[in-house]
């Protein structure tokens, strides 16, 4: 690696632990993700357990929970512990409108997901993060694993060169991207945003590196052809770079909570023709600023 990668790398991996007084945090890799222990998820948080829960929250970027047999209730009361639940978009025929169901069927022959993206990117103001709760894994108790990768890191390992050149651009999300193979529901309209190819997390204040091949589809300050090797050369970072990301290996009633503002996630499906199922519940962000 360059100097300047390593510089990035040591940045985050040298940051003094933190001490908790209410809950556990063991780190999963050394720059993402982390397994908290010490919370009954059925009952609601205290002030300080949800204050330490928070800090860890934008410490590791994504969180991990075992064993909470909560109720959709639960994990609802979880989520607006963080801000405005989010609807799901397009709508439910059915059922809690804030409750999307992950599930796969036999036949399925591909699932969403099963790509490296950020969640509703094309959307004007993207999610702020989302809880997957799985209660129910593959037949075989294996296969379905979550990747999550650090786009703070993704931008910070980025050549100084490449980062001035970045600087200003501008990237269009395109919601249409995310159904190529699937089929648009009636009625819906996929939404489409600009937003800055480098943002600042809204929280922290760090940058990262904002496309996704899901649904990043040009850079309207570049030509055609200029656009589309920019986003080839940026959108083979996270999977060209396996020290970015974490491995979360699911079993049943595991929560995992991630932020959607600087994390990206590839679903594997590895577990054709069995099922798996679980509710995912996403919560409000706010407009992204370069």
């Amino acid at each position: 690696m360059e100097q300047y990668e390593l510089d990035a790398v040591k940045e985050i991996t040298t940051r003094p632990p933190r001490d908790y007084r209410t809950l556990a945090v063991r780190g999963l890799t050394p720059v993402i993700g982390a397994e908290v222990t010490g919370l009954d998820l059925t009952r609601e948080l205290t002030e300080e357990q949800l204050t330490e829960l928070k800090t860890a929250f934008l410490d590791h970027h994504v969180l991990v929970f075992r064993d909470q047999d909560i109720s959709v209730e639960d994990h609802k009361r979880l989520a607006a512990s963080f801000g405005e639940l989010r609807p799901v978009n397009p709508p439910p025929e059915h059922g809690d409108p804030y409750i999307l169901e992950v599930a796969t069927a036999p036949e399925s022959a591909t699932v969403f997901g099963n790509g490296w993206h950020a969640d509703g990117t094309a959307d004007a103001e993207p999610s702020l993060g989302s809880m997957l709760h799985i209660t129910r894994m593959p037949e075989p108790g294996s296969g379905g694993d979550t990747l999550f990768a650090n786009m703070h890191l993704a931008y910070d390992m980025l050549s100084p060169k490449l980062k001035e050149l970045l600087a200003g651009l501008t990237a269009i999300h395109d919601g249409a991207h995310a159904f190529r193979g699937h089929k648009i529901p009636e009625g819906y309209e996929p939404p489409v945003s600009e937003h800055p190819v480098v943002v600042r997390h809204p929280e922290t204040d760090r940058p990262l590196l904002f496309v996704n091949p899901a649904y990043t589809s040009r850079i309207p300050q570049l030509s055609a052809d200029e656009s589309q090797a920019v986003l080839d050369l940026l959108f083979s970072v996270v999977p060209n770079r396996p020290m970015l990301a974490c491995r979360v290996r699911w079993a049943p009633n595991t929560l995992v909570f991630w932020d959607n503002r600087c994390v990206q996630h590839h679903a594997i499906y590895d577990y054709y023709p069995h099922t798996r199922f679980g509710h995912r519940v996403a919560i409000n962000g706010g407009p992204l600023k370069g």
